[in-house]
């Protein structure tokens, strides 16, 4: 007997009749836009670890980076490095150094619920901390030393630049009085070229603030700089150096700076973790032109 002809129509149509094992009978919910509030590498011996302790976004860039440029040319540089010029999105990086003898942390952010919140995701908790460092006096530097008027890392010694804090404790500063002063005789103050630890070492980056300082990082022949606020934007101040940052308290020392240290950065091919760059943060330098470009860190310091 000869089977009857099937044809495509009908096995289209009986293929679109029958449900599909495991199909979904209600879409999937938007969960928003995430990142991971921590990343860790390893330096020699050491490990160095970012925390991702708070991020927003600012409207009017330009009333901070460039203040000494015009409209059009602040505007042809965002445009020309793919970012928008009239809104910016900043990042606050505190920066955890395991030496396997102390737990060294680098500035505490806005506020200590970011920061401890960012230290739990990457398997610390605050009385962990053995050393507080402060690389400068600015909020968002001093803002998670105290909870509720108790030090958040009750377990840890402080260290910070003699320079910068006479300057702030010689000004009237609430963020200064509330969170820096009552921690005063529990810091160690220290000049460039001390060390807060071992492998670690202060370095002059005045200007940004009175005595603001970054910090080489340094295990079994690797190299990190902790760059602090030397640069606060991996277009506005890395293309263009001397464009004038509202945040500097001395502009044109804090240009000077920054120069140097990206000209460093970029000759001994270092690489730096920077508190305002995209997050992780940990990225290279090279020149460009007349300015430097930021390299962001890809697999170099998994490896």
């Amino acid at each position: 007997m000869k089977s009857p002809m099937i044809s495509r129509r009908h096995l289209l149509a009986t293929a679109a009749a029958i449900p599909l094992a495991g199909a979904a009978h209600t879409a999937a919910p938007m969960l928003g836009a995430a990142q991971p509030p921590f990343r860790r590498i390893t330096l020699g011996a050491f490990e160095v670890t970012t925390l991702l302790a708070g991020s927003r976004t600012v409207a009017e860039p330009h009333n901070i980076f460039g203040l000494n440029v015009d409209a059009p040319t602040f505007e042809a540089a965002a445009d020309a490095a793919l970012i928008p010029s009239d809104e910016a999105h900043f990042f606050f990086t505190p920066t955890v150094v395991n030496t396997g003898a102390e737990l060294v942390l680098f500035d505490t952010g806005l506020s200590a619920e970011g920061t401890t919140a960012a230290l739990a995701a990457a398997g610390y908790t605050p009385d962990q901390i053995d050393v507080v460092v402060i690389t400068h006096m600015h909020g968002d530097h001093i803002g998670g030393l105290m909870n509720a008027g108790s030090a958040t890392f009750a377990n840890a010694r402080y260290v910070t630049g003699s320079v910068e804090f006479d300057a702030w404790a010689a000004a009237e500063n609430e963020g200064f009085d509330a969170n820096m002063r009552p921690l005063a005789e529990q810091t160690t103050m220290i000049a460039p070229e001390d060390t807060p630890a071992p492998g670690i070492t202060a370095m002059n980056a005045f200007g940004h603030t009175p005595g603001h300082m970054t910090y080489r990082i340094e295990s079994e022949g690797h190299s990190l700089i902790l760059g602090a606020d030397f640069a606060n934007h991996y277009v506005f101040s890395l293309a263009h150096p001397e464009w004038e940052v509202s945040f500097d308290m001395d502009k044109a020392a804090a240009a000077q700076t920054r120069r140097r240290l990206l000209d460093m950065l970029a000759a001994d091919k270092l690489p730096f973790v920077g508190y305002h760059m995209p997050f992780p943060a940990f990225g290279y330098v090279e020149t460009a032109g007349d300015g430097f470009a930021y390299v962001p860190e890809s697999y170099q310091l998994s490896l």
